[in-house]
Order: structure tokens, then sequence, then C-alpha cells
């Protein structure tokens, strides 16, 4: 996974559950357990932005890249993709 996502870290830091940052940010706790297990595809900056509101941090705190390339975006190169 090149991005890794360190919310449960972040949530043990500011001793609060993720049932209370979902009652917050006004997300499903289905869906805080998706992105909270990196399998997210997507997540709006508009989320991102409440949960950082709300646990005081930056994006770079519970977002990390990994250096790397996902498996499924190196079968499809620039010209492929649309993108330049």
């Amino acid at each position: 996974m090149a991005i890794q996502v360190h919310l449960d870290e972040i949530l043990k830091e500011r001793r609060m559950t993720s049932k209370e940052l979902c009652r917050m940010v006004g997300i499903t706790e289905a869906n805080l357990s998706i992105l909270r297990s990196g399998k997210a595809k997507g997540v709006r900056f508009g989320t991102v932005n409440r949960i950082c509101y709300y646990l005081q941090c930056d994006v770079g705190d519970i977002l990390k890249f990994d250096g790397k390339l996902e498996e499924e975006d190196m079968s499809a190169g620039p010209e492929d993709s649309g993108e330049m």
C-alpha cells in the first residue's frame, strides 16, 4: 500500500474512540473502518479536513506515503490512463 493510514495511533494519543470521531466528523463507523484499514480507494478532502480539525493534527500525521507505487497502478502507464 503506497499510502499508509495512521489514524489508530493518533486516536490513541488523543484518547478518543473511533465512535467519537465518527460522531464529530459525520461519517459512519463502517466508512471510518475502511479508511483505518487502508482499504479505502479515496477520501474526500472535506472528510480529511474534519478529521484533522477534530484530532488537532496535520494531514501528514494520519496519511504517510511509503515511497512505493501501488501494484494496480503499475499496470497502466501514463499513456493508458490519460495522465501526462
